[in-house]
């Protein structure tokens, strides 16, 4: 892939370039089923696409059933999460580390942006264990091509804001959407008061 693009995000009240460790925060126009209301953290975003992975859409299954070795090291609630659209097959995992601990020199883990790193489902948990705050297991992700996210942060489906490590791993994930906006202040605050019926036309 080539060097990391600084899109702006185009809206009112935010000007974060997409870089990993940044959030996309669906708009309340945004309709599609797969991201409506999601909260998408950016692992990867370069010239020739971007991908990332939704963290508030907890599938039904659990990870000790799916990944019985990670189960232990997996934040509350222990399901596998619905990562994206693409892909429902592979899975990824996104991990916090705890404070002082650097990605360089530790097998299994690439960073992110510290403490965020992604694990490597096939690397030993044991080992990993006492480095991590927690983690999330994620089936499948979000995906875009060259130049699609850019249009779509221009037509105002996205809100690119910073990401805080515990979004990664957080119990309260019924509710990201909405503490993420409003942890932004006014105006973008006021979206979170939007009813999830709806949108704006």
């Amino acid at each position: 892939m080539g060097d990391v693009r600084d899109d702006r995000t185009g809206t009112a009240g935010s000007s974060v370039p997409v870089a990993p460790g940044t959030l996309l925060v669906a708009s309340p126009a945004l309709s599609d089923p797969n991201f409506r209301r999601t909260v998408v953290f950016i692992v990867e975003h370069r010239d020739d696409g971007s991908l990332g992975v939704v963290l508030n859409r907890p599938s039904e299954a659990d990870v000790r059933d799916v990944l019985p070795a990670w189960e232990a090291l997996s934040s509350q609630p222990r399901s596998v999460f619905v990562g994206g659209p693409v892909d429902a097959r592979t899975a990824l995992c996104l991990a916090a580390l705890r404070t002082g601990v650097a990605t360089s020199g530790l097998d299994g883990v690439v960073a992110v942006r510290a403490p965020v790193a992604l694990v490597d489902l096939d690397s030993d948990p044991a080992a990993l264990a006492p480095k991590l705050r927690g983690l999330r297991v994620f089936a499948g992700y979000s995906g875009w091509g060259p130049g699609q996210l850019a249009g779509e942060i221009e037509r105002g489906d996205w809100i690119v804001v910073p990401a805080l490590p515990d979004d990664v791993i957080t119990e309260r994930h019924a509710d990201l959407w909405g503490r993420v906006l409003r942890r932004q202040g006014t105006p973008l605050a006021l979206l979170a008061t939007f009813p999830a019926e709806v949108g704006l036309n």
